[in-house]
């Protein structure tokens, strides 16, 4: 009896320990990438697209409170092309993330701005824009020790375009 009371409490301590450390690695500096569509719509009068087309990021963030991070992306969001014109776009965001962590599941929503360069060429040119404009998004994120695989939207509501967004799936290392 006493043999299993020991192989219980044994058990019981390294299911806590294990517990501890796949909360542990919530917390510290991470960087990691996705990969997802993104959707540009432009109406600028004569000159109407709406497509989509593949984008990455690359992420890196520090978070140091279980609720609360920063982040800050590059995001590539590819070429549209419709009707003879194409639309490239990229920007760089810097983001507020607030986590609701449950379990090794937590659910994220940030804001920000967006630094974004958007260039439109046609048989007669390429027109490019610059603008820093506000961006927000929403996800959630599997965490697994240091580990986490993420499913997120992200909103980028620039002056001249109508809509650029992005849905994407990544994975982050964090370090602790």
């Amino acid at each position: 009896m006493r043999k299993f009371s020991t192989l219980s409490a044994l058990l019981l301590g390294s299911t806590l320990m294990a517990s501890a450390v796949s909360q542990a690695a919530d917390n510290g500096i991470y960087i990691g990438a996705g990969i997802g569509q993104s959707n540009v719509d432009i109406d600028a009068g004569v000159t109407q697209i709406d497509g989509d087309d593949t984008g990455f990021k690359v992420i890196a963030g520090f978070r140091p409170l279980d609720w609360f991070g920063v982040e800050v992306n590059y995001i590539d969001f590819g070429e549209v092309s419709d009707s003879g014109v194409n639309v490239e776009s990229d920007a760089l965001a810097a983001y507020a993330v607030g986590f609701l962590p449950l379990g090794p599941v937590d659910l994220f929503a940030k804001a920000g701005v967006a630094s974004a360069d958007t260039s439109v060429g046609t048989s007669l040119g390429r027109v490019s824009d610059d603008s820093t404009d506000f961006a927000y998004g929403a996800g959630l994120q599997f965490r697994l020790l240091s580990l986490s695989a993420r499913i997120e939207y992200e909103i980028f509501d620039l002056e001249d375009v109508d809509d650029l967004n992005m849905i994407s799936v990544g994975l982050t290392y964090t370090f602790l």
